[in-house]
């Protein structure tokens, strides 16, 4: 009888199921797939989050938090930590804040000698093209609670002559070739008001955000992908020496990309995917750099839907592209993972983490957005996202104001990816 009952008890084992999974603890070669928010549903807006895995297996992610975005004074940037073997997000805690500004548009990744470094960008007038640009470094950060920051800067951006001859450049060949997206005399009054900001040196100086995933080349080379509301268009901030000293790249520009998130091909050529700020055709936009981020190719579009939200993309392990966006031409209801094995010719493989139906769209959708996204040292993948809540599902929160708005986390492996919907 007492070997029935062990016998059963080890079937019983067996047959329950998977609890939800932590940091280190996934089978990569199965198809495993879980999410949780954060922090529970507020009122206050919660944004543009960046995720990294610590060295010793913790996850930390950082987003901003207040009232609003550029316009409200009471912006900052927060941050939670998942402890490796935990299943539960550590309180919100404070990652920067300047007092009586607006602090927005964060972005974190870890060096090559372990040290943490956060981007984010101060908005100095409460307009996106005020954005001061800075930076934090930390050394002692995988302890509970907010890094130690053991120093702070702010990214002094000079773009000169050079800089704005390029830029005239790009806007004349354009002037003569309007994209078919826009008429000759939108692009003719667009072109006019560019080269007026070009103009005045604190135009090029201030204005410049992050968004995506820094990116090392070689160990040694760090590219800050950056863009400008004001001017519309891209930059890599680049340092050779850990941030003594910034260059930038020539301008990634083409009216309507942001928002850059950088991957390297297997020729060592950079290809830079872009968000889709305003084309009639609503695509991924795309550039290239064939001498480590210096000079960029004019954008073209992909084959990728995108509704103006923000994208990114990472080469896997396995050598497979994965890329994250909004896969819809307008809203941001629906959040797929696309998988190519060609270098992004193609995209055969879609799963989405979250996507809305039409009849919850017509009663009022939710907005899942703004992702980042990594791949572990364990080869399962991490993602974080602003979430919205669906019209019909919200409900007031603890102050009684609708509780609408968290950070969510995705945790899954390429195996389950590869299964499509």
């Amino acid at each position: 009888m007492k070997s029935k009952l062990i016998l059963t008890l080890i079937c019983l084992t067996l047959l329950s199921p998977v609890p939800p999974a932590v940091a280190g603890s996934v089978d990569t070669r199965q198809s495993f797939h879980s999410s949780e928010l954060i922090f529970p549903l507020e009122h206050w807006h919660n944004h543009g989050s960046c995720v990294v895995e610590c060295p010793n297996g913790d996850l930390l992610v950082c987003w901003y938090n207040g009232s609003g975005e550029r316009t409200a004074d009471d912006v900052r940037v927060l941050g939670a930590r998942l402890r490796k073997g935990s299943r539960q997000w550590s309180p919100p805690f404070v990652m920067a804040d300047t007092p009586g500004f607006p602090d927005t548009n964060p972005a974190m990744f870890i060096d090559p000698q372990k040290r943490l470094w956060l981007f984010w960008s101060t908005i100095i007038d409460n307009r996106w093209e005020s954005a001061l640009m800075k930076y934090r470094i930390s050394s002692r950060y995988e302890k509970p609670g907010a890094p130690q920051w053991a120093a702070g800067e702010i990214m002094h951006l000079k773009p000169g002559t050079n800089f704005q001859q390029a830029v005239e450049m790009k806007l004349d060949n354009l002037a003569d070739g309007p994209p078919p997206e826009m008429k000759p005399d939108e692009v003719t009054k667009w072109v006019k008001e560019k080269k007026a900001g070009l103009a005045e040196k604190i135009s090029c100086r201030l204005g410049w955000m992050t968004r995506a995933h820094p990116t090392v080349l070689d160990g040694r080379r760090l590219l800050v992908p950056i863009y400008s509301d004001g001017l519309e268009c891209c930059l890599m901030a680049i340092t050779d020496d850990w941030g003594q000293n910034w260059s930038i790249s020539t301008p990634i520009f083409g009216m309507i990309a942001s928002q850059p998130s950088v991957i390297r091909k297997a020729d060592g050529s950079l290809v830079a995917f872009m968000r889709d700020d305003g084309s009639a055709i609503h695509r991924v936009q795309l550039s290239q750099s064939s001498d480590r981020g210096e000079t960029w190719s004019r954008v073209v579009s992909s084959d990728r839907p995108d509704p103006g939200a923000g994208v990114e993309a990472i080469v896997l392990a396995s050598g497979t592209w994965l890329l994250i966006n909004n896969d819809l031409e307008h809203e941001r209801h629906s959040l797929a993972v696309s998988l190519s094995d060609d270098e992004g010719k193609t995209w055969k493989v879609v799963r989405h983490l979250e996507r809305d139906t039409a009849a919850e769209a017509k009663a009022g959708a939710g907005s899942y957005h703004y992702p980042s996204i990594i791949q572990a040292r364990d080869g399962s993948i991490h993602a974080t996202y602003s979430f919205h809540q669906k019209a019909s599902e919200t409900k007031p929160g603890v102050d009684g104001k609708p509780a609408t708005e968290s950070i969510k986390h995705a945790h899954f492996t390429e195996a389950w990816v590869r299964q499509g919907d």
